[in-house]
């Protein structure tokens, strides 16, 4: 994290929570100052130490140092979740798809996938629901990244003993689509169009219009070359766990307390925090092809948004139903492995 980007951050969360200003008690003497407090915070979130580490770096006890943690949590994610864990805009999704469309998949928005977070301290009367393939308590983290990175989407704190479609099955990923307040999406793959943008994903997720699997054992080189593309191109998820694993040790390590809503809180700051580290560093990698955003969302139609009232209920379940459409996804499977194969025969 940059020096300008905390002191952004310092100023935000000092003026949002009084808890963070420094003050004088009875005698006059000055307590601890945001800087040692929120410097505290981001210690035991980038390096998973534990509460009672602090006391020789910043001079603060071990109750300040976890009370000043779930504070600070608590306020990055009323001040910046708005902004930074949000989903796509108009101009978010015209560059999305554009880089899509440069990387050989018209239509796509990103990746999705999960993450598990052990639970150390997890409740007893809660490990049986909280255990799962990985044999310890866990808690998953459903997530949507794009090439750079950023994540579109968290969905956390379900138990470890579910798989990818049981969190599917309770997520909000698709929540806009369905209520009809997405912004729009039009696109045409080996000269069939498509109404709905999509995610790649592995084998475990259902075969909906929303998603782009890879193929089990391809038989001829067309298969072949869309595997090897799908399945480079899904690792962007993946590369964002890393990153996010590697920033804040604490998702990386063992969840120490005891509270699901702390636990939540504090994987939902760290998200947050990870996209506005993914802004503030944007200019230092330059983006496929050397592109700007400015050059890719030139000439581009820009989807609209719209803001009317929740459609009725019968539109409601005709989106539900097309979002989950078998033959949608057979068919753009099928027009995907075609012009990817183009692509690589032009090549």
């Amino acid at each position: 994290m940059s020096r300008n980007l905390f002191l952004r951050i310092q100023a935000a969360v000092e003026a949002h929570d009084p808890y963070f200003r420094q003050k004088r008690n009875a005698a006059g003497k000055l307590g601890l100052s945001s800087l040692q407090k929120i410097t505290a915070s981001l210690r035991m979130l980038a390096y998973g130490v534990t509460a009672d580490f602090m006391d020789e770096y910043v001079r603060i006890g071990e109750s300040i140092a976890i009370t000043s943690l779930k504070k600070f949590t608590r306020a990055i994610i009323s001040i910046f979740g708005a902004e930074y864990l949000r989903s796509p805009n108009s101009n978010d999704i015209a560059r999305l798809l554009a880089i899509g469309e440069n990387r050989g998949f018209p239509g796509m928005l990103g990746s999705i996938d999960c993450m598990h977070w052990k639970w150390k301290n997890c409740p007893s009367a809660w490990k049986g629901m909280y255990t799962g393939h990985i044999h310890e308590p866990t808690l998953i983290l459903e997530a949507v990244a794009s090439y750079d990175l950023w994540i579109w989407h968290a969905f956390f704190g379900m138990p470890g003993a579910l798989n990818d479609i049981n969190v599917l099955d309770r997520s909000n990923v698709f929540s806009e689509l369905t209520q009809g307040r997405a912004p729009a999406v039009d696109f045409y793959v080996n000269g069939n169009q498509y109404s709905m943008g999509y995610y790649l994903a592995d084998g475990i997720y259902p075969s909906w219009a929303t998603f782009v699997k890879t193929i089990p054992a391809p038989q001829n080189n067309k298969t072949k070359n869309f595997v090897r593309c799908q399945e480079s191109a899904r690792k962007d998820v993946e590369r964002a766990f890393g990153v996010l694993q590697s920033r804040f040790v604490i998702v990386r390590g063992l969840a120490r307390y005891l509270e699901p809503n702390t636990l939540n809180d504090i994987m939902i700051a760290c998200v947050v925090l990870h996209n506005m580290i993914v802004e503030d560093e944007r200019h230092l990698h330059p983006q496929l092809d050397n592109n700007t955003y400015e050059d890719i969302e030139e000439g581009l139609p820009t989807p609209t948004v719209t803001h009317d009232r929740t459609p009725e209920f019968q539109d409601f379940i005709n989106r539900h139903i097309g979002i989950r459409s078998r033959d949608v996804h057979s068919q753009l499977q099928s027009d995907l492995v075609e012009h990817l194969w183009n692509i690589h025969s032009l090549g």
